[in-house]
């Protein structure tokens, strides 16, 4: 075992991208397990774009990160020094681990969950984390996705808008269209993961494509950019369509968010427009975990990793998800 813990802090809050002012590296000795507690030694990272939202002064449905602290992250370790019977010594675990070396876990503010034999780490921080059960609460609760519905899923080539995708065509969609930043990640989740069609927004005419792709309407739209994207969607609604709000990735680096123009096309069509956070569901994610599992069990849904590799690299990490530099889950290994 190392000595020291290395810890990624927030140094500064980021205007705009994270950059090499905003985080520093610190080194502490390794912390001890007190009674009730575990050793983590931690080994992946899971990066997503919540993570810079936290980095802000604003409140969120978490505080923001002080300045001085880790930088806040779910990630996966291996406990390697156990005072409790809840944790044995070779438990892989998941929680919120934060960008450092290693953490300690208890059975209270520190609780993580132990993964099963057979569900690899991989697995655990993309299709039954909480990209997985985000893509399939937001889409089957928050959505209602009912059979023959036309999907529209933005973010389609990232972490829980590819699954989304798959989910939708998994329970009977009737047509499911991704929108996506480069011809290659177009063809990937047309021709890998099964939609129906791709836009590619850098260089096409989404409004136009759109109106081809689903000529009577989008019935269901998952939202993971806002912005620009979130206002053609609301323009192209179904009768009693529905707008899932994800996330707004195109906005979190902006100094003013700009909001919907189109948002009176709800009242026209009757439509809905609704945001969520994962931890409303907190106590289903078990039936969800398992029927993911089985659907991965099957082949019939694909798991995508970019992995980054080094704590060093967490804060390049992150910017790949606003750079549109990913395919996949982003995952840091320690």
């Amino acid at each position: 075992m190392a000595e020291t813990n290395r810890r990624v802090l927030l140094a500064r809050r980021p205007s705009g991208m994270v950059d090499a002012t905003t985080t520093g590296m610190a080194e502490e000795p390794v912390p001890r397990p007190g009674a009730g507690e575990a050793l983590v030694r931690v080994r992946y990272l899971s990066i997503d774009p919540t993570i810079r939202t936290w980095m802000n002064d604003a409140p969120g449905y978490l505080p923001p990160i002080a300045l001085g602290d880790v930088v806040r992250s779910p990630g996966v370790g291996e406990i390697i020094e156990s005072n409790t019977e809840r944790y044995a010594v070779g438990d892989v675990v998941y929680g919120m681990t934060g960008w450092q070396d290693y953490t300690i876990a208890d059975g209270g503010t520190r609780v993580m969950q132990v993964i099963p034999p057979g569900v690899t780490p991989e697995l655990a921080l993309n299709l039954l984390g909480m990209n997985g059960m985000t893509a399939y609460f937001g889409l089957l609760d928050v959505g209602a996705m009912r059979p023959g519905d036309t999907v529209v899923v933005s973010g389609a080539a990232g972490a829980t808008g590819c699954i989304v995708g798959q989910i939708a065509k998994l329970k009977g969609a009737g047509r499911v269209v991704g929108i996506a930043g480069t011809d290659a990640k177009c063809g990937w989740i047309v021709d890998e993961l099964g939609f129906d069609a791709a836009v590619n927004y850098r260089d096409e005419d989404v409004a136009g494509r759109l109106r081809a792709e689903c000529p009577k309407g989008i019935d269901l739209y998952f939202d993971n950019v806002g912005g620009e994207i979130l206002d053609i969607c609301l323009a192209q609604l179904a009768m009693h369509g529905r707008v899932v709000l994800c996330g707004a990735i195109s906005q979190y680096n902006v100094a003013r968010p700009v909001g919907p123009a189109n948002y009176l096309n709800l009242l026209i069509k009757r439509g809905r427009m609704e945001g969520f956070i994962i931890l409303d569901y907190l106590d289903r994610m078990a039936e969800a975990q398992a029927e993911m599992f089985g659907w991965v069990v099957e082949g019939r849904i694909r798991s995508t990793e970019h992995v980054v590799e080094g704590l060093d690299r967490a804060p390049d990490a992150l910017n790949l998800l606003f750079t549109g530099g990913n395919t996949g889950k982003v995952i840091v290994r320690l």
